[in-house]
């Protein structure tokens, strides 16, 4: 025979899951029961207890329910606006940016168009990756914050979206030099430099500026010692142009022992190419004759 405290147990684990299943059926029939009254304002207005209650998967329901019905009511900008915001609260980014940006371009003259705008730039913030995935949807979002900060350039919340900025284009940054960088590591020395002037000149200011630079000398050197001959003494001297911007702009680097290495071997090699040339013999009889009319 079963013990009482075996028989509870037994019973409650019969029972609990009975009583889950009712309290989401009575959940989903009083939802129905609102849906079935066919009046959009109670809906809406159901829909917005929920939304205050932070129920927010309930409220999706109603607001969808009812938007189509209130189209052309002054209701119209509201159901809208609280369906796209029940989608971010709800975390669902992808739909609430979407949302909003269809909101922003339909209700422009909207109580809630400042909201909408800075709800949009926020979503698309709230999706953007870090800096080793692709920042098409970072770039996206720097435009909308960008379009918020124009339109209402009064807003308090200025200072927090001048800060989001920031980090944004860190991101794309970051980014930039990932690309460079990648070219760099399968040994395309000539598309790396390409890719790290690219950067700079996309962001002179980045943060990986130092960083940048050290490898465009680094890709120059190492372009030039793995090209063949006749082109080693042009690459080499490239290469030297680019080390004596790095040193010119960061003479105290942590790179600048490495790089004035290499810069002495990009030289001896250059000299002993030089001195390999074959002497002009028309060049020989020149400086002949001029130095015979010094004489």
């Amino acid at each position: 025979m079963c013990s009482k405290n075996e028989y509870m147990k037994k019973f409650l684990s019969y029972v609990i899951p009975l009583v889950v299943v009712w309290v989401i059926l009575s959940g989903c029939s009083s939802l129905q029961r609102v849906i079935n009254t066919s009046d959009n304002e109670l809906i809406f207005n159901r829909g917005l207890v929920y939304y205050n209650a932070k129920k927010y998967a309930k409220a999706i329901l109603l607001f969808e329910h009812c938007e189509p019905f209130l189209k052309g009511t002054p209701q119209e900008d509201s159901v809208a606006y609280y369906r796209a915001h029940s989608y971010f609260k709800n975390f669902d980014y992808q739909t609430s940016a979407s949302l909003f940006d269809e909101f922003r371009r339909t209700y422009g003259r909207s109580v809630f168009i400042e909201n909408a705008e800075a709800l949009y730039a926020i979503s698309l913030y709230n999706m953007c990756p870090s800096p080793e995935r692709d920042q098409t949807t970072t770039a996206a979002a720097i435009v909308a914050i960008s379009e918020f900060m124009a339109h209402h350039p009064n807003s308090e919340q200025i200072a927090h979206f001048q800060e989001m900025t920031k980090e944004l284009t860190w991101r794309m940054e970051e980014r930039s030099f990932l690309n460079a960088y990648t070219y760099y590591k399968i040994l395309r020395y000539d598309s790396a430099i390409i890719a790290f002037r690219n950067a700079l000149k996309k962001y002179p200011d980045s943060h990986r500026r130092e960083d940048i630079m050290y490898y465009i000398v680094l890709s120059a050197y190492k372009f030039a010692d793995n090209s063949i001959a006749s082109k080693q003494a042009d690459r080499f001297m490239s290469a030297l142009d680019h080390y004596y911007s790095f040193v010119m702009e960061y003479p105290e680097s942590k790179y600048r022992a490495e790089l004035d290495r290499l810069s002495e071997t990009a030289k001896r090699y250059i000299e002993k190419y030089k001195s390999e040339q074959p002497v002009d013999d028309g060049n020989v009889a020149d400086a002949a004759a001029i130095r015979g009319v010094e004489q």
